[in-house]
């Protein structure tokens, strides 16, 4: 796991203590008039975003997290005849987790007990296997196999077909049927490669998104340069009153002194990759701009959103 999406996030503390076991996690919540727990969370230095499971697809590629977490985040998840879990199934990879944490999971009421009922059932119909349970908590595995649909009962939600099982455009209305399973993506978790390996793509990997080695690593050392230019550019502004003795260079500016990037148009994410391996302290939130979007800063496996 290296992805996580939290839903209706709080102030992002469940991030915050995945930071240190180096998961990074994005933290959504809907927009508040009284102030943004989206707000308070980027405040904290983690990143965040206003989003929210209602009618709209959410902007993300399909297949883009290694977990979704869900703890009282305020969403019916029998609600809509099932397709916001189908949302949730999109984003997820193969192979991925979901956590949800809810008094729904240990009902006593009839009413409530009908609600877990629809939900552990559709579940299944995703194909996501319930591994564990225990209090009001249940972790739930998607299938890392296509294989698993052909063999589902009968009157279980389609696959979606070529002309509905496409990225953009973002926000279209909740789907009733499977997405993802065209793909080129579709890789189960477990064969994908580990962190932090997996932030260099091989051949194969690369030519999935079609892309070349020689191109993807031009943009990688072209960032890399640009980085360290930008610290000679801030450092006469940031130390011009710092003291020193003649001739001597300025210090480069010390790195803690960001944490949230917005990098605008963010292409392959190299700016953000050579950020993070400058200083491990900087964190990068990659937003690709509307007018043209690119999908591989989420191929990094950096915690990346398209606006």
């Amino acid at each position: 796991i290296r992805t996580v999406l939290d839903i209706g996030c709080g102030y992002g503390s469940f991030g915050a203590h995945l930071l240190d076991s180096q998961l990074l996690t994005l933290c959504i919540a809907n927009y508040e008039p009284s102030g943004s727990q989206v707000q308070l969370t980027l405040e904290r230095g983690l990143p965040a975003m206003i989003a929210s499971f209602t009618s709209k697809q959410l902007p993300y590629p399909s297949l883009s997290f290694d977990m979704l977490h869900c703890a009282r985040c305020g969403i019916d998840w029998d609600q809509k005849d099932g397709n916001l879990l189908i949302e949730a199934d999109r984003l997820l990879r193969p192979g991925g987790y979901f956590v949800w944490t809810s008094p729904l999971t240990n009902a006593r009421n009839k009413e409530n007990q009908k609600r877990w009922n629809f939900v552990h059932d559709f579940t299944e119909n995703l194909c996501w296997d319930m591994l564990s349970q225990q209090d009001e908590t249940v972790v739930w595995k998607k299938a890392s196999k296509k294989s698993c649909y052909a063999s589902r009962k009968r009157g279980s939600r389609p696959l979606c077909g070529r002309g509905l099982d496409v990225e953009s455009p973002y926000y279209r209305e909740l789907q009733n049927c499977i997405g993802g399973t065209q793909s080129s993506r579709w890789i189960s978790i477990e064969k994908r490669g580990k962190w932090p390996s997996r932030a260099n793509l091989n051949k194969n990997e690369l030519a999935i998104h079609g892309l070349l080695p020689d191109e993807f690593a031009e943009d990688s050392d072209s960032w890399k340069a640009a980085v360290q230019n930008y610290w000679s550019l801030l450092s006469p502004l940031i130390f011009s009153d710092h003291p020193k003795r003649p001739g001597d260079e300025d210090p480069s500016p010390p790195y803690n002194m960001f944490r949230n990037v917005l990098d605008m148009n963010a292409n392959f994410g190299g700016f953000n990759s050579a950020l993070l391996q400058a200083r491990k302290s900087v964190w990068v939130m990659n937003v690709v701009s509307i007018s043209g979007p690119n999908y591989l800063p989420l191929v990094h496996d950096r915690v990346s959103s398209i606006a």
